[in-house]
């Protein structure tokens, strides 16, 4: 099948079949959101819950492991996994031991707890930073990470890439977009309510640029360059070889800090992409699993940046910083990051993953060869990507470009209809450690009988 033919194929007939098919199939479902939505804006607490491709969200009764049963008694293989909170399985036991036990005993104190001297000494030998502090969403550790940045180099500009997300942070919210004299900053489409123009300070350059990045960093106006260290909100998009050094000589020698943002990355291993590739971030930012779905986050700083902020707050004096959350470091999500960091994110659980994940791209990877289909597989150690392009893009613009918005919603709903799950979002999938091989061969057989499917059409 030519790229040409894909991208020309009839959907909408399909579409119309799997929607019937999904509402028949979930009348619980259905009319949950129905009522729900007498109080909830769209029929669920949050907007992003409608953003699957069912017609009506699917309501949870219950998860256990790497799977899902709906109020319809619908099971589902589950490779979404909350989009990472639950990347190591819904329900572990550890986990909800140790929520259990902290809640009998009170969730927050604005006090340390025993716990947070074991899991500060943790993350250190984990990840590499010496100094942390907590946030209770990686939205939060991100913008706490970029106000240091510029009150430590007394800079204001960010640098961020195109095509990137950091959660809730207004500063990464630009995007290039092709204007009459070529790619141009402004402000992500369908931003609502800013009021400010983000480009007089928050700069984007292409992923996988050094000339542009480079050109970027000769001004002495960057603080810091938020990134993920490999991009997997616009469809994942890896690093070309020598990137990373290139990026950390090239904010080095400008005086700029590096933030790396592995809330997403950390499917890569224990020490996350960070530890496997041996990057030296001076800022690391780290949410959603980091407590097994509590919501918590975390970052860690070098000892030297620790030293710039200690002057930086000795120069302002007592007061308010305008930085943290009451809820962040409270004793619930630091009873769940112990409880991760010692007995569910191990060598042997990743081990799991990753021989999961590459089974996963094995079996994507046949399907594609078999039917001559012009897609591509991606992945970064548990996280897997199929793209709708071959070969894969390698910076935003060119995915923004090939990304056949209604293919990837025809796909997802297919899958919803056949008992998987991956994420809302593009064709991104995980796999956890309590995934098993059955599974992983459902979600490949699905996909197989996506793609006959649009063969049949054309």
């Amino acid at each position: 099948m030519s790229q040409a033919a894909v991208a020309a194929r009839p959907l909408s007939d399909l579409l119309a079949a799997e929607r019937a098919r999904f509402t028949a199939e979930h009348p619980r479902s259905v009319a949950m959101a129905k009522a729900a939505a007498a109080h909830w804006r769209g029929g669920a607490p949050m907007h992003w819950m409608n953003d699957w491709a069912s017609p009506s969200p699917i309501f949870a009764a219950q998860g256990v492991g790497a799977q899902i049963t709906d109020v319809d008694g619908k099971l589902y293989d589950d490779f979404c996994l909350g989009d990472t909170p639950s990347m190591f399985g819904h329900g572990d036991p550890s986990v909800a031991a140790a929520v259990s036990d902290q809640i009998k005993r009170g969730a927050g104190f604005m006090l340390p707890t025993p716990s947070a001297a074991i899991v500060g000494k943790l993350l250190a030998q984990r990840f590499g930073l010496p100094l942390w502090q907590t946030a209770t969403t990686a939205s939060d550790a991100n913008r706490a990470a970029i106000r240091w940045a510029r009150a430590v180099t007394g800079r204001p500009v960010i640098l961020v890439f195109d095509g990137c997300y950091h959660g809730m942070v207004d500063d990464a919210f630009v995007v290039l977009k092709d204007g009459p004299g070529g790619a141009e900053p402004v402000m992500k489409p369908g931003l609502l309510g800013q009021v400010h123009d983000l480009t007089a300070t928050t700069w984007v350059v292409p992923f996988n640029d050094l000339a542009a990045l480079e050109m970027a960093l000769a001004s002495d106006q960057v603080a810091a360059v938020l990134a993920e260290p490999v991009m997997t909100n616009c469809g994942m998009i890896l690093p070309e070889p020598g990137f990373h050094a290139a990026l950390r000589r090239l904010t080095r020698d400008a005086g700029t800090l590096l933030i790396i943002d592995e809330t997403h990355t950390i499917s890569t291993g224990p020490g996350g992409y960070t530890r496997a590739h041996g990057l030296e971030p001076d800022v690391f930012v780290l949410g959603k699993a980091i407590a097994g779905g509590v919501p918590a986050a975390v970052w860690g700083v070098t000892a030297e940046l620790s030293a710039r902020m200690d002057e930086a707050q000795a120069r302002i004096g007592p007061g308010q910083s305008g930085i943290g959350t009451t809820l962040s470091g409270n004793a619930l999500a630091m009873a769940a990051m112990r409880a991760m960091l010692t007995e569910v994110m191990t060598d042997a659980a990743y081990a799991k993953m990753l021989a999961g994940a590459e089974r996963l791209v094995a079996g994507l990877n046949g399907v594609i060869a078999a039917r001559g289909l012009p897609w591509s597989v991606v992945h970064v150690g548990a996280r897997v990507e199929l793209v709708f392009a071959d070969p894969p893009p390698r910076n935003a613009a060119h995915m923004r470009k090939v990304l056949d918005h209604e293919a990837v919603e025809a796909l997802h709903l297919w899958l919803i209809n056949r008992g998987v799950l991956i994420a809302p979002f593009h064709n991104m999938m995980l796999v956890s450690p309590v995934t098993d091989d059955a599974a992983i061969d459902r979600l490949v057989a699905a996909v197989d009988g996506f793609a006959a499917e649009m063969g049949e059409m054309n």
